[in-house]
């Protein structure tokens, strides 16, 4: 593979290659919403696991939840839905890029999961380098 990972690719351009790998795919299944927004969700946290390598919904809803406004008072951190990050990772799961992990608990990437990541983030590389020249 040329030894480019998904480490070595920066975050924004290697979720947007990866989630329109996942549109084209065509095998992740779509809740109700826009399109487009659930296969962002999907590639972020199929970098995420990349990255951290055992990862569970309650860590994800951490990671994507936000500050609450509470007025005067000071604000706070709350977490995210728990139902959207663990229907993205029962989607991917289906798919075979994610697998649970018996051990640890939570997900974690598969061999092919892993080397489709691999091949985007290589992919993102060499047009980035095509830009450049």
């Amino acid at each position: 593979m040329g030894g480019v990972t998904v480490r070595d690719v920066d975050a924004q351009k290697f979720i947007a290659a990866y989630s329109a790998f996942l549109k084209r795919q065509g095998k992740l299944p779509i809740p109700g919403w826009d399109a487009d927004w659930f296969y962002v969700r999907a590639a972020a946290v199929a970098r995420h696991i990349y990255m951290r390598k055992t990862v569970g919904v309650g860590r994800l809803r951490k990671v994507h939840g936000s500050t609450k406004n509470r007025g005067s008072r000071p604000a706070h951190h709350v977490d995210a839905s728990g139902s959207v990050d663990r229907k993205a990772l029962q989607a991917l799961e289906k798919i075979g890029v994610l697998e649970h992990d018996e051990d640890k608990g939570g997900r974690r990437i598969t061999q092919s999961g892993q080397r489709d990541l691999d091949r985007i983030a290589k992919t993102t590389v060499d047009e980035e380098e095509s830009d450049e020249e």
